[in-house]
């Protein structure tokens, strides 16, 4: 039986899965294309078939619906057709995930997939718990961060990677990292040491690891966080606990003197491996990741520049306005996620380092902004 997979999102992530699936999985098709370009810009994309830029169709000609558009206001519009259909949804888009996907968590079945960080960390957890350990970081490892590049800087690596200008800001100020760590902190039940991370500066895993357990410790909760450093593998590591009695057998398996032990996962390959959860959603197996229905971190837009009373903010993620941090939403339940700021109209005059609030900003109206405002009330609320 062929399985119909749409696939919401023609760039770099949409176009390696898609040729995956031509190339590699006879059972799944790619039976349609949800695109916002022109039909002259695809004329490389691995699959024309049922390109559309109308959610209706596109929703109604798959059995299973990815969302890799990276665009968390599309995305919602994307995930909540989908679901009201009765579709499941694969997400490569941890951007949706920690703006409004909490609101959909109980609305039908809804999982980010594994191959970039956030997913990759989940299933080495599941394995881990399986094995007994006890998780007490979850960790990104990041090369090179630079909070406010210059746009000429990125636009040179982007044609040098082949990626997004928007794409190479937001991973080299750390937005993207901020907002991964933020996904997988909800879905594991782990809080931040610090606004905005630690971000220990190691080339030596095991030593970075043993540090940042420690302020586990001292928290008495897991905590999310990364790694600095350009030597060390561009992947993720859990760094553990096991019990006494197992001590002595995880240092004949070379995983050190402990009482912290880490395992390292020293690749990532996004949509190579988002297959994986493919097959996991149509075989019935549970969810890999989500944000959970009452997220206890969000992700905060910091000014980078000053910027004016009426100016636009036309790249939330990837430009060179603002910047992500990570945040506890019970400390800064004023601040305005970054994920709905696209097209905001400045109400008011920000510094650099100053984070947007509610009143700093008038919102496009979206869906995505109007579940994202009565999610992070409600959760104000509760927190009161």
């Amino acid at each position: 039986m062929v399985t119909k997979v749409g696939l919401a999102g023609t760039g770099f992530i949409g176009s390696g899965i898609a040729r995956l699936i031509v190339n590699h999985h006879s059972d799944l098709e790619v039976s349609s294309v949800l695109t916002r370009r022109l039909t002259e810009e695809l004329s490389l994309f691995p699959s024309t078939k049922g390109v559309t830029q109308s959610i209706a169709k596109f929703v109604e000609s798959c059995d299973l619906v990815v969302e890799c558009s990276g665009d968390p206001v599309h995305a919602t519009n994307v995930v909540d057709a989908a679901l009201q259909a009765g579709k499941p949804v694969v997400t490569m888009n941890s951007e949706f995930h920690v703006t409004t996907g909490s609101y959909f968590v109980d609305r039908g079945y809804l999982t980010e997939a594994e191959g970039d960080q956030p997913g990759c960390l989940a299933a080495l957890r599941e394995d881990m718990l399986q094995m007994g350990f006890k998780p007490l970081v979850y960790g990104n490892m990041k090369g090179f961060l630079n909070h406010n590049p210059s746009p000429e800087d990125m636009l040179y690596w982007s044609r040098r990677q082949g990626i997004a200008p928007s794409q190479t800001t937001a991973f080299t100020d750390g937005t993207k990292m901020q907002i991964e760590q933020v996904l997988i902190g909800n879905a594991a039940g782990a809080t931040i040491a610090q606004q905005g991370l630690i971000g220990i500066k190691s080339d030596d895993l095991n030593v970075a690891a043993d540090e940042l357990c420690k302020v586990a410790v001292g928290l008495d909760s897991p905590i999310v966080d990364y790694t600095l450093s350009s030597k060390l593998a561009p992947g993720v590591f859990i760094a553990a606990t096991h019990d006494a009695c197992e001590v002595q057998a995880l240092k004949y398996y070379k995983l050190g003197e402990g009482p912290y032990f880490a395992l390292l996962r020293p690749y990532h390959l996004c949509a190579f491996e988002t297959i994986k959860t493919i097959r996991r959603a149509i075989n019935g197996g549970s969810v890999l990741l989500n944000n959970g229905s009452e997220p206890r971190l969000s992700i905060a837009a910091i000014a980078k520049r000053v910027i004016k009373r009426d100016e636009v903010i036309d790249a939330p993620t990837g430009g060179f306005m603002i910047r992500g941090e990570a945040v506890e939403v019970s400390k800064a339940n004023d601040h305005v996620p970054i994920g709905i700021l696209k097209g905001a109209r400045l109400l008011t005059n920000i510094e650099p380092g100053q984070m947007l609030t509610w009143s700093d900003v008038e919102l496009i109206d979206s869906l995505a902004a109007r579940i994202a405002k009565s999610l992070f009330c409600r959760i104000k609320i509760l927190a009161a």
